[in-house]
């Protein structure tokens, strides 16, 4: 049996940028800060930083072009993939690792004014990509 699940909360550094693979087909992608702290020996406070890569297909790159700004903050489930290529220029093999994200909460209100009553927030709403063209074994 193998798992291969990752589970982020954090603030966007930037605007997803979504690009269209196809007229129907968008994928968003964006940086996520996750930040831990900690009090070292001297009792100061301490914040490291992470930085992931995060892609979004489908519907959930729509949500993200439409909702999601520089700070957003997101609680994303998704799996970690690394991509490979040759660099062009030397020939040398390349890596990025990724997080493909399969589902998202997002956990900060809009602010855009265009709340309604029927949908007076958007925050912490549960947004699963139903098209995601892959099967979870369970």
């Amino acid at each position: 049996m193998a798992i291969n699940k990752a589970i982020l909360i954090g603030n966007l550094g930037a605007k997803p940028e979504v690009k269209y693979v196809s007229q129907d087909r968008p994928v968003a992608t964006f940086n996520l800060a996750t930040t831990e702290s900690y009090k070292n020996k001297e009792g100061q406070r301490v914040d490291n930083t992470e930085w992931h890569s995060v892609e979004m297909w489908d519907g959930l790159a729509r949500i993200a072009e439409q909702y999601l700004d520089k700070g957003s903050k997101v609680y994303i489930e998704g799996k970690i993939k690394t991509d490979k290529w040759e660099d062009k220029e030397t020939g040398q093999p390349r890596s990025r690792t990724k997080i493909l994200a399969l589902n998202m909460t997002m956990l900060s209100p809009r602010n855009d004014g265009s709340q309604t009553q029927e949908n007076p927030s958007m925050g912490g709403e549960n947004l699963v990509d139903d098209n995601s063209e892959e099967d979870l074994p369970f």
